[in-house]
Formats: structure tokens, C-alpha cells, sequence
């Protein structure tokens, strides 16, 4: 690739281990960098709190998608058998709960679930068909046994040669340049 005409996507460094990935990402918080992130082959304990991540919306995503499954479903249901086209079946009420059951649960669940999908995947960007870290040859050992952090270049502190000086001071096995392809 011909890095001059290329625009700077930001800076990958590889670590040697889980703890030295920790670290990094621990003093890449501290020194103020927003837009950076993490990459090992498994989930690695403490590294959100390294990373200084929020919990989660989705949780409330999903709340939010099996609460209007309910509800949806009960009002439909007490609506069409109870006001709109009422049937009288051997006695029984027109707005009887325990017939209700199956399908409001039914329900609850399919948009829950609905919710979680689509929920997750736009927390996380996705899909995503490019990303100039796939262009890096050793980022693919990221899925194998490799410890990555990255800085975009988006970042407001971003500078090439602190942040390279910054992924050194860590202990960094192998820092390169990441350029953007567009």
C-alpha cells in the first residue's frame, strides 16, 4: 500500500499478554484517549473497567421490546374478544385472562428477542463490511493468540508519534501505522 496517499486510520500496537493488554488499555484511559479499543482472541476480566466502559442500554432494549410484546398482545387480544367481535363460547366471559397466556408470553418473548438482536447489533455498529484494521497482516492472529489496542486518528488528543511514544512506554511487542483504503 502507498502510505502517502493513504489517510490515517490511527495506531495498532501488539502485546505480548492478556495483562500487558490490561495495562495498555488502562494507561491509554488515563491519558485521556476516547476512541480507542481492545482486541484478543477471548474475553479478558477487568478490561472494562480498564477501558472505562458504561454498562449496557440493551438490557433496557429488551425490557423496552418484551414489555410492548405484552402489552400489545393483552390489548389486541381484550380488544378483538371483548369489544370488537365478541363470541359467547358456552358461558364464558368475553375478556377471559388464562386464554390469553400463551400468546402474550409468545409474544413477549419473539419481541424480546427481536429487540436483543437488533438492539445489538446497532450498539455495535453492525454489520460492518470494512475496517482497515482487517488490512493489517498481523491483525489477524487478533482471533489466534494476539493482544491488540488501536487509537483512531478521530480522536481529539491523537497524535501519531505520542500515541506510537504511549504504546513503547507499555511495552508494546510490534506498533504500526493503520491507513484508511478510501
Amino acid at each position: 500500500m502507498d502510505a502517502e496517499n493513504k489517510q490515517i486510520y490511527g495506531v495498532l500496537a501488539e502485546f505480548r499478554n492478556p495483562k500487558e493488554l490490561v495495562d495498555a488499555a488502562s494507561s491509554v484511559k488515563k491519558s485521556g484517549y476516547q476512541d480507542f479499543d481492545t482486541y484478543a482472541p477471548f474475553p479478558i476480566h477487568g478490561m472494562e473497567k480498564a477501558m472505562g466502559l458504561k454498562k449496557s442500554p440493551l438490557g433496557w432494549i429488551v425490557l423496552g421490546g418484551a414489555l410492548i410484546g405484552l402489552i400489545g398482545s393483552l390489548a389486541l387480544m381484550i380488544w378483538v374478544m371483548g369489544y370488537e367481535y365478541p363470541m359467547n363460547i358456552s358461558g364464558k366471559p368475553y375478556i377471559n385472562f388464562p386464554i390469553y397466556v400463551p400468546i402474550a408470553f409468545e409474544l413477549t418473548v419473539l419481541l424480546a428477542a427481536f429487540a436483543t438482536t437488533f438492539g445489538m447489533l446497532a450498539l455495535n455498529n453492525l454489520p460492518r463490511l470494512y475496517n482497515p484494521l482487517f488490512n493489517v497482516e498481523r491483525f489477524s492472529k487478533a482471533s489466534d493468540d494476539g493482544f491488540f489496542v488501536h487509537i483512531e486518528a478521530s480522536d481529539d488528543l491523537f497524535s501519531e508519534e505520542k500515541v506510537k511514544k504511549l504504546f513503547q512506554d507499555n511495552g508494546a511487542t510490534h506498533i504500526e501505522t493503520v491507513y484508511d483504503s478510501e
